[in-house]
Formats: structure tokens, C-alpha cells, sequence
């Protein structure tokens, strides 16, 4: 019986072409688009770690919560207090940095490659396996030696650097040989050469949040080898990763780390005076973190679009079914049960969802792709984006749920025709003289949808203009920028000299402006805080702040084009270590700040030649005298303006520190990458350059994360408004057939042709108008959850409301417009004889 009525089915779609093309390409649309965004959330937020018993694991997050400093890194000592404080909780704690550095080849020249800088457990804490060679011991991670102090023996040899490969490392580099063991990989600049004791198996990553700004994939794994130094509690560095105990919860680990941090504010009081304290988070959660609520609103979207494509097939099911009642009022007299009838629409509405879903697959496939294109390179686990057997099991549920909401309603009004007054009728139209009000509902709440649809894109829009506008402290044209490594000088006039040599040679590149370094650049990463306050401060530590911090060559603003707005900028004069081991003791210390400190430290009043009290290079803040002020620089984001910013030398700890360079040039700078890449190459082929590219890229990238919720949001509005465009055009057009002998007699009896058209046009316009209206309430309150993703605009932006609801007047008025004038170009006599 099911085989037969499934046959039936099919041949009844069959005999209507038109109709189940405009279905299933409807349902794919929706489905297409809901399994692509269904992707991305998979991977990023329902796909565990890949880590062993990754719900147990928890990252240790340091906050200085007076300061608003969240994230911070643990230093040594902290880390060793942290973990004997907490061992009745948690099973094991390591912890990990990153960093990339250049290594010699076999030839003599250099590569840059990513470390891992590990405790000794860190491996058997997040369940790495060893491919071969063995994994690392206690005594790897032993602390280096004491130096040697005047008067006593001569000091001990250096422990060598224990190393373990990544398995893409050692295919890449060594071919998968396994000789490999044993032997050291060359540094530049002289370093301890690292002893390879392992290679780890294929597919281990670090999973952490972009702003962390640590590697994903580091290549080489060197044991750390940390020795509890409490007077070096401020060099922070090291993220730590917890694993909790079976059974302990994280409300009970959380209450033992409260009164850890009680008690390291009781001994130290930066900590106190920052009010520091350690906050335990899931480490799944910390990863995504960020970005969980742009990819909820944007799979949010996605289902209000299938909502909308099944609310237009439910509604061009409702007139075939209207359509059809002769045929099953006629099955009915046969004999035919209503279960049976109900069973055999929803078998057309199932295989009308299954070629829908087919389809949908394959346009998914298609956008996971184009997905990966466009996605921002900050997006957390985007390389586990895959069309894998969980997103096809979303596909087959969407397109059940799909078959399930289109075809319920259709298939059991058809199932109870009024046989008698349906047989009785003659009319060709007489079946569509029911289900009007269930098709209007239909057709307001796609509109509603649609709308709502459209002001998450309208409000993006304004979003991504208003990125555009954002100054962001420099000008970005015709700037070239990369990072050079591999310089190897111990020396701090060497240094020096070699950055000179390297502007002299770069300069003398024909076109090229200006040449400058810093570290780090705007919109690179790499930013981390560190105090200032004045006066007040010192009696009452509290009262610090955070600032960012950057080190730069003299010249570096007038090259990225800062604006100097009080003061003046840094001299080679300006460009000397105020601390060296003996030379110049007390010597005055130069900083530039930005106008956001300058207004919090010296409201209403100049800041140069004032003080502020700083702490980059000692122990204990120092004083430092503003020379000038300058333009804030947008630092790691341009919808965020961050922090406050003093600007030092480089020369202010030794020089070398500033290593990613700016290149100011005439025109095009991508034109000038490769005499930069030979004149670099000249002056020594073991420098590696690294992230060369203009400066507008790096703008580009930086506001990838809103251009990206605006395509898609935009694509689902517009494929949204298309179809409630649609679904009301098909309501008005079955009342122009429902009323065809209506309108015929009204124009027989002297009707204008424009009241006809005005008629039908207001009825298309009050359906959009009831839609708009209940859109408009649920906006203003699910716009809300894109707060996150807005850049200077409300989600309640009356601009933006305003012209979405013209916008979708227009194409209320365009979709009713072409029913309605079929209505008033009508024929009167045809149109009853017709009927």
C-alpha cells in the first residue's frame, strides 16, 4: 500500500513541473543555507576539543579586574603557586606559550618556524601521543644552572633545549626520517641548538581564542625548563590549562582558586592593588568565546530563513491542494479515509523535501567552500569546517522537520473536503474558494520573517560603513609592512647599527618615502599592558592603570602618518637605553603618549613636559617625561578603540626589540616587496622576512569578522525578501482567480479598472503593513543579541528601522503590483463567462 501511495505521489508531482520546481528550489535555498551555517557551528561550537576527556579541561584566566585587564598570562612562580595551591582539584596542570623564531637549513639559510614553549607534562595532560622517540621527562623540564657570581666557581654549562617535532614538521623539514632522533636543529644567532627526542603524532593542535595570539600549530616543542624565580613574578608568559579531578566540580575548583587568590593578595601587592583574580573557564568555552554569539545569530538567521521557504511551499501546497478538492472530494465518495488522504499528501510534501534536501546538500557543499574564501583568518577552529556525516544528519533532520511543517497543515485541511457542496460545483475556481485566511497568515508571518531578516542586514550594513569611517590613527596607503627575524646580534650597539644599516638600504630603494620599525605595529597583534599612574599612585597602588605599550624607531610617526598633536616625536637623540649596567644611571626617560592618556592623566591642560610614573623595564614603576602627544592608534581591532598607549624608543631596552618594519612608498606598495625581499637578502640571506604585505590588507583583514556577518546576513535577507516577494505575489494572484467573477461584475456594473487595481494592490499592501508591524516588535528585541557584532550603530537604530520598512513597502508594492494589474485588465464578459 505505502509503495503504491509513495508511486502515486510521484506521479501526481509529476503532472505539475512548474510546481515542484519552484518547491524544491525553495526548500534547497533553505536548506542549503541552513546546512552550510550549520558547519560552522559545528565545528566551532558543538564539536569537542580534540583532546583527551576535553570536558575536564579548564583554562586558568588571570584578570586584573581595577585595571581592566582580562587574559593575562602567569608568570613562572605564579604558575607554581597556582598549581601546589590547587592539587586537591584538579588532576594535573601545565602550561604552554608560543612564539616564532628562525632555525638554520642544512644549506646555511634560514626559516622561520613556530615553538611551543611546554612543561614537561604538557603532553600527557591534553592526551598527545608520541609517533616515535619519546615524550618528555621530569628532568627535561630542569631549571638552567645559577650564573656564576664574582669570586665563586666558574659557572656550569647551559642543560641543552629538549625538542620534540610536530609530525607536519618532520615530514616537511626531515622527510619522515626517522635518523632524525638525537640530533640538534641550529638556531640563528648562536642560541642553544635543540635536542630532538621525539616526534609527536599527526594532528595535535593548540585550541585558544585569536586574541590570545598564540600559534595553532607550533612546529617544534621545546621543554620548558622553569625554575620558581619569585623576584621575576612580573615576566609573564605561560597559559594554563587545568585538568580537573573525576567528580570535582568546576563551582568547587573555582572556590579553592578564590582562596589561592586571597592569599597571593595578602603577600604581593600589585596583586592586591589590581585586584587579580584567577577565573577557571571550560576551555571550550574560552575558545569561542568571542565569537559564539555572531555565529548564533547568523545560524539564527539561516533558520528564519527556512522557516520562510517552508512557509512559501506551505502556502503554494495550500493552493494545489485548494486546487485539487474535486479529485479528493471524489476519492472520498470512493471510500478513501482521511488518514489515507493526510498520508498521501504528506508523501508529496516528503518527496518534495528529499529533492529539496538533495539539492540543498549540494549548495551547501558549494558554500562551505566559498565560506572558507570569504571567513576572517581569526575565526577559531575554521579548518574543521566540513560537510562531515553530523552536518548531513542536520540536513536529513531539516529537511523531515521542512516535510513536517509545509505538509502537516495542507494535508490534513485537504483531507476533509465537503464532499456534496464540492461535487455540486461547477466553477473551474471553486476550490480555491477556501483556506484564504490560513494562506494570508502564511504570508504575514514570511513577511515578518523577512523583515526581521532584512534589519539584521540593514543594521550590518550600517556597521560595516561605519568601520569605513573609523580613523584608525595612521594612514594606511601606500605602506608596505613585514617582520624581519633572524638578526642574532647580543650586542645592543650591534643592534643598533643594524637597524640603522637596514633603513639606509631600504631608503635608498628608489621610491621608497620613509622607512621606520616598531614592535608591535597597529592591527598585528602582539599588544599587552603594562602600568602607569602618577603621583597619587605611589602612596596609594591602586590608583595604576593599564596601558599598551610599544617600542619604535624615531620617525616612526611622521612614516605612518600620526598626527602630532602637542609636543614633539622621538630623535635619534631620544633613542638610548636609560638602564644600562653602568654608564648612564638616572637617566632621564623620553615617552610619547596617545590623546586618550593624555586626557585621562592631564584633563584641560597640556601633557608635555609632565610626568607619569611607568613600569616596562623595571621592577618598580619609574618616572618617564611626555615629550609630545599623539593621535590615538587603533591597536588589535578597529570596531574596538582599546587601550591607552605610551610609545618608548626602541633603544629604551637595548634595541632590537622593534622588528616589524614600514616601508612608506610612492605608489603601489606590493610593487616594491620584491626589491625589499633582494636588498634584505644582501645584507645578510639567513634574515627571514615574514608577513610582508601593505598595510591596507592588514586594514582589509581587520574588518573580516563584519564583512563576513554582512554577506551572509545580506544573502539570507535578500534570498528572504525574494521569497516573501513570492509568497505574497502567489496569495494575491489566487485571489485575483478566487475573485474573478467578483471583479468581473464590479466592472461590469461601471468599476474603473484603477479601483480594481487600487483593490487588489491595498489587499497586497495590508497583508505587507499586519507582517511589517509584528516584524517590527520582534526586531527590537531580537536584534539585540547582534550587539556584539555592531560597530557604532544601535540594534534599535531608528535610521535603519525607517528604511527597512520603505524598503519593504517597495517590494510589497512590486510583488502585489503585477496580480493587480492582471485584476484590472480583466475582461468583464470573458471573466463570467469563465465562471
Amino acid at each position: 500500500m505505502f509503495t503504491k501511495d509513495l508511486s502515486y505521489a510521484a506521479r501526481s508531482l509529476s503532472k505539475s513541473p512548474l510546481f515542484v520546481t519552484t518547491a524544491v528550489i525553495t526548500i534547497a535555498l533553505g536548506i542549503g543555507a541552513s546546512t552550510a551555517i550549520f558547519s560552522v557551528t559545528n565545528a566551532i561550537l558543538l564539536r569537542p576539543l580534540p583532546y583527551k576527556d576535553p570536558s575536564r579541561l579548564v583554562i586558568a584566566r588571570s584578570d586584573m579586574r581595577k585595571r581592566n585587564v582580562k587574559d593575562f598570562p602567569f608568570s613562572n612562580a605564579e604558575y607554581f603557586d597556582f598549581r601546589d595551591a590547587t592539587k586537591s582539584v584538579f588532576e594535573d596542570t601545565g602550561g604552554v606559550f608560543t612564539f616564532r623564531a628562525p632555525v638554520l637549513r642544512d644549506d646555511g639559510t634560514s626559516e622561520q618556524i613556530r615553538f611551543g614553549i611546554v612543561t614537561t607534562n604538557f603532553f600527557h595532560l591534553m592526551g598527545a601521543r608520541v609517533q616515535i622517540g619519546r615524550a618528555f621527562q621530569d628532568s627535561d623540564g630542569q631549571p638552567q644552572p645559577a650564573p656564576a657570581q664574582a669570586g665563586n666557581a666558574p659557572a656550569q654549562p647551559p642543560l641543552p633545549a629538549m625538542a620534540i617535532l610536530s609530525y607536519e614538521y618532520w615530514q616537511r623539514r626531515f622527510g619522515g626520517n626517522t635518523d632524525v632522533l638525537g640530533k640538534s636543529l641550529r638556531t640563528v644567532g648562536g642560541g642553544p641548538s635543540p635536542q630532538i627526542v621525539g616526534v609527536l603524532a599527526p594532528g595535535f593542535e593548540l585550541e585558544f581564542p585569536p586574541e590570545a595570539n598564540e600559534e595553532r600549530l607550533p612546529d617544534l616543542w621545546i621543554a620548558n625548563r622553569l625554575a620558581y624565580d619569585a623576584a621575576n613574578r612580573l615576566q609573564v608568559s605561560l597559559r594554563v590549562i587545568g585538568r580537573l579531578k573525576p567528580g570535582v566540580t568546576l563551582e568547587q575548583a573555582q572556590s579553592v582558586t578564590d582562596s589561592y587568590d586571597t592569599e597571593q593578595q595578602r603577600l604581593y601587592t600589585i596583586l592586591r592593588t589590581s585586584d587579580t583574580r584567577t577565573l577557571l573557564v571550560p576551555m571550550k568555552q574560552h575558545v569561542v568565546e568571542r565569537v559564539r554569539p555572531a555565529i548564533l545569530a547568523l545560524m539564527g538567521a539561516v533558520v528564519f530563513l527556512l522557516l520562510i521557504a517552508c512557509s512559501n511551499v506551505g502556502n503554494l501546497l495550500l493552493v494545489r491542494s485548494s486546487l485539487r478538492e474535486r479529485e479528493l472530494a471524489v476519492r472520498t465518495a470512493l471510500g478513501g479515509s482521511r488518514f489515507r488522504l493526510v498520508r498521501q499528501m504528506l508523501l508529496e510534501a516528503l518527496l518534495l523535501a528529499g529533492a529539496g534536501t538533495l539539492a540543498g546538500v549540494a549548495l551547501a557543499w558549494v558554500g562551505i567552500h566559498e565560506l572558507l574564501v570569504i571567513a576572517p583568518a581569526n575565526l577559531p577552529r575554521l579548518e574543521s569546517v566540513k560537510l562531515d556525516p553530523g552536518v548531513l544528519a542536520f540536513s536529513i533532520l531539516a529537511g523531515l522537520a521542512s516535510a513536517a511543517i509545509f505538509g502537516i497543515t495542507p494535508a490534513i485541511r485537504a483531507s476533509r473536503p465537503d464532499v456534496i457542496q464540492i461535487l455540486r460545483g461547477s466553477g473551474r475556481n471553486s476550490g480555491l474558494s477556501g483556506g484564504g485566511l490560513l494562506r494570508n497568515g502564511v504570508v504575514i508571518a514570511e513577511v515578518a520573517l523577512s523583515f526581521i531578516l532584512l534589519i539584521g542586514s540593514g543594521l550590518m550594513v550600517r556597521s560595516f560603513f561605519e568601520l569605513q569611517r573609523i580613523n584608525p590613527g595612521f594612514d594606511s596607503r601606500n605602506l608596505l609592512t613585514f617582520q624581519l627575524n633572524g638578526v642574532g646580534l647580543r650586542d645592543p650597539e650591534q643592534r643598533a647599527a643594524f637597524e640603522r644599516e637596514v633603513q639606509r638600504r631600504l631608503s635608498a630603494i628608489g621610491g621608497v618615502e620613509s622607512v621606520t620599525a616598531s614592535f608591535p605595529l597597529p592591527l598585528t597583534g602582539g599588544f599587552s599592558p603594562i602600568r602607569w599612574g602618577l603621583e597619587p599612585a605611589l602612596a596609594d597602588p591602586s590608583k595604576f592603570q593599564a596601558a599598551n605599550f610599544q617600542f619604535v624607531l624615531p620617525g616612526y610617526f611622521e612614516a605612518m602618518h600620526t598626527r602630532l598633536l602637542d609636543g614633539r616625536t622621538f630623535t635619534e637623540a631620544d633613542n638610548y637605553n636609560p638602564h644600562p649596567r653602568g654608564d648612564r644611571p638616572g637617566a632621564p626617560i623620553a615617552v610619547i603618549i596617545d590623546q586618550i592618556l593624555a586626557a585621562k592623566a592631564f584633563p584641560h591642560e597640556s601633557a608635555v613636559g609632565k610626568r607619569i610614573l611607568e613600569r616596562a623595564a623595571t621592577p618598580e614603576p619609574e618616572w618617564a617625561e611626555v615629550i609630545g602627544v599623539v593621535e590615538h592608534q587603533r591597536q588589535s581591532s578597529l570596531a574596538e578603540p582599546g587601550r591607552e598607549q605610551i610609545f618608548f624608543t626602541d633603544g629604551f631596552i637595548g634595541h632590537g626589540a622593534a622588528n616589524r618594519w614600514a616601508i612608506r612608498t610612492a605608489g603601489d606598495p606590493a610593487k616594491y616587496a620584491d626589491a625589499v625581499r633582494a636588498e634584505i637578502a644582501r645584507l645578510n640571506p639567513q634574515l627571514v622576512i615574514t608577513d610582508l604585505q601593505s598595510m591596507d590588507k592588514v586594514i582589509y583583514e581587520a574588518q573580516g569578522g563584519t564583512r563576513f556577518s554582512l554577506l551572509l546576513i545580506g544573502v539570507f535577507a535578500v534570498i528572504a525578501a525574494l521569497l516573501a516577494g513570492v509568497g505574497l505575489y502567489g496569495v494575491l494572484a489566487t485571489v485575483v482567480r478566487q475573485r474573478t467573477a467578483e471583479i468581473g461584475v464590479r466592472m461590469a456594473l461601471g468599476a474603473a479598472p484603477s479601483s480594481v487595481f487600487s483593490l487588489m494592490l491595498s489587499q497586497g499592501l495590508r497583508l505587507s503593513v499586519a507582517g511589517i508591524a509584528i516584524g517590527l516588535i520582534a526586531a527590537v528585541a531580537l536584534t539585540r543579541v547582534m550587539i556584539s557584532m555592531l560597530v557604532g550603530v544601535k540594534p534599535t537604530d531608528p535610521a535603519t528601522f525607517v528604511a527597512i520598512v520603505a524598503l519593504f513597502l517597495v517590494i510589497a508594492a512590486v510583488a502585489s503590483w503585477i496580480p493587480a494589474r492582471r485584476a484590472a485588465s480583466l475582461d468583464p464578459v470573458t471573466a463570467l463567462r469563465d465562471e
